[in-house]
């Protein structure tokens, strides 16, 4: 009898109780808005935001609406403007390079590598372009850090990250987020902490955080943030700034900050689980696994793998074969977007560069979530289900 997996790939684990107790008491108060406490209050919204900046080791942080509006934010607040130019990963999500449009700049494609980071050389080869990376640490993988802020000093580039995927991840110790001027995070429900929506971002510049709070929507109420700096920065920009309301609200707060106790916890967990995965699959013919920097202290809430040059109706097959046996699979090469996966020529509101190097790693990339409520033995059971139709489909190849 062919082994079949049951299991959820969008399943979610639960909101604690303690989150849940943290929310209803929001609810019974009738206080969301950030700005609306009462008297002697910090409010939720706020200290999630000191809380979120001492676990990073940053001097400042704001809670946003989206991850995306925290991209967009960022950009604003160091400047970016209408027809700038904004280096970034060919392999990425849609917000990126939708964050980019947002502020009316036009992205920038950098190829990536067999180890789906940015290419250093196509980094270099482009660097006059422009004087911002916005980079991605799609699907949590973390490029040599320290290589890239060498050549992004060399050539005066600002970094911001893109840590929709580390949350919780370092690179040699460092915590992804904590190269880039500004890390900005999402909370989105299938990333590492989970409030349906929303984002965080963090910074150590006085100056872009005064404008990133004033452009989330702070009005005169800036002082009510506690992980923010002084009244005085906020003197020369609080009128120039425009409002573009985008605040996180004390529900989704008090939802987090629970999450935010447990991130460590549900790290080890997923790699686990990435583990057994991994070494399932390794060494399977026709299959190539991701290699991992020792220096990466990634977070394997998803999994990737390539199928080097097999042809289209090839990758369908096994696509079709891996659902048939309840095994969800994601392919970043199909030619129009389905779901949450698309490339850079999906993104048609952006002219881009041609990329042979980004499109033959793309041909062949596949890609699977992890969710925390599968068990270690479902797991075993996947990658064995994996193993066992790409094997099938080689004999036919």
């Amino acid at each position: 009898m062919v082994e079949k997996f049951n299991g959820s790939f969008t399943q979610q684990e639960a909101i604690s109780e303690e989150a849940i107790e943290a929310a209803v008491r929001i609810l019974r108060s009738g206080r969301l808005h950030r700005y609306n406490m009462a008297g002697g209050e910090v409010g939720e919204t706020a200290l999630l935001e000191v809380e979120f900046a001492e676990r990073f080791g940053a001097r400042y942080c704001l809670a946003v609406a989206s991850g995306g509006y925290g991209l967009a934010t960022a950009l604003r607040a160091l400047g970016v403007k209408a027809g700038d130019k904004v280096l970034t990963n060919a392999f990425t999500l849609a917000p990126v390079p939708g964050s980019i449009a947002a502020v009316g700049a036009n992205p920038i494609y950098v190829d990536v590598t067999e180890d789906l980071v940015i290419d250093f050389e196509d980094l270099i080869a482009k660097s006059d372009q422009s004087r911002f990376l916005l980079l991605s640490h799609m699907r949590g993988h973390i490029c040599d850090m320290d290589a890239l802020m060498a050549i992004c000093d060399a050539y005066e580039i600002t970094v911001i990250e893109d840590c929709a995927h580390t949350m919780g991840a370092r690179w040699d110790g460092r915590w992804s987020g904590r190269f880039g001027t500004v890390g900005c995070y999402s909370t989105q429900t299938y990333k590492h902490i989970n409030s349906g929506e929303g984002g965080l971002l963090i910074t150590d510049d006085a100056q872009v955080m005064a404008k990133a709070i004033m452009l989330s929507g702070s009005y005169m109420l800036y002082e009510r943030h506690v992980a923010s700096p002084s009244p005085e920065v906020f003197s020369q920009i609080r009128l120039e700034t425009p409002n573009m309301s985008g605040r996180m609200d004390h529900l989704r707060a008090a939802i987090l900050r629970p999450q935010l106790r447990q991130l460590e916890a549900k790290c080890h967990a997923w790699n686990e689980r990435y583990r057994i995965i991994e070494a399932g699959i390794q060494g399977t013919p026709g299959l190539t696994t991701i290699s991992r920097d020792a220096r990466e202290d990634f977070v394997g809430s998803s999994i990737q793998f390539l199928l080097k040059t097999w042809p289209d109706t090839a990758v369908q097959d096994l696509l079709s074969r891996c659902a048939a046996r309840g095994v969800e699979l994601k392919w970043f090469g199909a030619a129009d977007p389905v779901g949450f996966t698309s490339t850079y020529k999906s993104w048609t509101y952006a002219p881009h560069n041609t990329l042979p190097r980004s499109d033959a790693v793309l041909a062949g990339l596949i890609d699977m979530r992890i969710p925390l409520t599968f068990s270690l033995e479902d797991c075993a059971t996947i990658a064995g289900i994996i193993r066992s139709e790409v094997g099938g489909v080689v004999h036919n190849l």
